[in-house]
């Protein structure tokens, strides 16, 4: 498509001056100062675009510009923060005012337009599915272990505070991610064909399955869930929910009317995970 929008430019607009520069503006601010030859290629007998080079143009003003919406959120001291709204660059209106730029001649402005990003859950939404609470489920752990406990803390943190709409599915491992060392999971304990071994993020299957009983508990429709090849500590036999990156996962779908909003709290040794819904849940 970008290609032959600007195979269409390049034959239906003669070019005059490519001598001067584009000045690409953002938020009222030069971003970059471009000669036209930055984008010409060559050799060539006539005026010619180097696509390659219009592309890593976009990429680089993509990434520069983009700003990712923010979610409106529950505080630890249970204060609502607003949303955010994001912006990312509009690929085509920009690549139209490249090309009508780089044919006019002469020195030209360019200031980069923007999409804009709106959050999946904003400040409206969320105060009205905090109300009611439909599920809860509290297992503990021991502190003392450093590592296990940096890797449960980080797996709550990052479901805590997600919405699931109706209809949707909710996927642990697509929520929390990989556990790798560059998000901060640290080598622990894990259970692998009934032994014990260690592994990158070991005990986050306590989240999952501390997450599992609190959703069991809101009638959820539980689609995915496996038990580990051995008893675990923190919750009764067969009441766990395994997960692994190239492994099981835990899912569910939320096939009721309203979202339901997941609460996962950390205080000393206890992980809590709340289930939340709107007055109007069933």
């Amino acid at each position: 498509m970008k290609l032959l929008f600007a195979m269409y430019l390049l034959f239906s607009v003669q070019p005059t001056d490519l001598s001067e520069n584009i000045s690409i503006l953002h938020n009222q601010k030069e971003v970059k100062s471009l000669h036209r030859s930055e984008l010409t290629l060559f050799p060539s007998d006539q005026v010619m675009l180097d696509y390659s080079k219009v592309d890593e143009l976009l990429d680089s003003i993509d990434s520069s510009t983009y700003k990712p919406p923010i979610n409106a959120y529950i505080n630890e001291q249970h204060q609502l923060v607003s949303e955010e709204v994001g912006y990312r660059l509009d690929e085509r209106k920009f690549l139209e005012l490249l090309y009508t730029r780089y044919f006019s001649g002469g020195p030209a402005t360019l200031r980069i337009p923007l999409q804009t990003l709106h959050p999946r859950v904003d400040s409206e939404l969320l105060s009205s599915i905090r109300t009611k609470q439909i599920g809860y489920y509290t297992t503990t752990f021991n502190t003392r272990n450093k590592q296990r406990s940096q890797n449960i803390r980080l797996a709550s943190q990052a479901i805590n505070n997600h919405v699931v709409f109706p209809g949707e599915i909710f996927s642990f491992n697509s929520v929390v991610g990989k556990r790798t060392t560059e998000k901060g999971y640290l080598p622990a304990p894990v259970i692998v064909k009934g032994e014990l071994s260690e592994g990158i993020g070991g005990g986050i299957c306590q989240v999952s399955s501390t997450l599992f009983n609190a959703v069991d508990y809101a009638k959820v429709d539980i689609i995915e869930r496996y038990s580990h090849s051995r008893s675990v500590p923190y919750v009764p036999p067969n009441r766990d929910a395994t997960v692994s990156w190239y492994g099981p996962d835990f899912t569910f779908r939320n096939q009721h009317n309203q979202p339901i909003l997941i609460q996962s709290k950390i205080y000393h040794g206890t992980l809590s995970i709340s289930i939340f819904s709107s007055d109007a849940f069933e």
